[in-house]
């Protein structure tokens, strides 16, 4: 297994990728929403745009959660190296949802500049192919590893999510999401699940 080539099969497709980059910042949508409460009626002052906001935030969640939850083939590695790097998954929300505090949802200004920030911060992550590395997985038990796998005589370093902690030596499944980024599920979990 050498390392990726440049490979277009391999970017996900246009709508995937949002729905996938949106989930990562499902809790500044939730915070908007919360935020257009009226005290006084406990209604949201704009209930069409929080209701939309609420629904985009969900589906984009269940998403991500779905698509790794399907990973199911790939190639049968052994670990040789692994090093967590989940605080990566952590930083990438963060200073967002604190810039974002006190945005007005009926100020259409305001709007269109969180729009054009989001906008540009997706059309980054989909570019460099990092629409995975989502702190809604750290939270859905899923960390980041910065690992070495080999199969057969060959290495490959890459980035890889694992819902449970790579050993050394361990032989895992692994698929490849993008160029240097992969899900890994035990081999064991594997062969249950085709067996069922």
């Amino acid at each position: 297994m050498s390392a990726p080539t440049q490979d277009s099969s391999l970017r996900l497709r246009l709508w995937a990728s949002l729905l996938l980059f949106i989930s990562a910042y499902s809790p500044l949508l939730l915070i908007l929403v919360v935020q257009d409460f009226d005290p006084e009626t406990m209604l949201p002052k704009h209930p069409w745009l929080a209701a939309t906001l609420l629904f985009v935030a969900g589906l984009s969640v269940a998403a991500i959660l779905h698509a790794v939850r399907e990973v199911q083939g790939g190639l049968v590695v052994e670990i040789s190296k692994a090093s967590n790097k989940s605080g990566e998954m952590f930083g990438y929300t963060i200073p967002y949802v604190l810039s974002f505090l006190r945005v007005d949802l009926g100020s259409w200004q305001m709007m269109l500049c969180l729009l054009i920030f989001l906008g540009m911060t997706f059309a980054i992550a989909y570019r460099t192919q990092t629409v995975f590395v989502n702190p809604v997985l750290a939270v859905a038990g899923y960390m980041l590893i910065d690992c070495t796998f080999k199969r057969g005589s060959v290495e490959t370093q890459a980035m890889v999510l694992s819902n449970c902690p790579l050993s050394i030596g361990g032989m895992y499944r692994v698929e490849r999401l993008s160029h240097y980024l992969y899900v890994a599920v035990p081999e064991r979990e594997v062969i249950s699940s085709e067996r069922q």
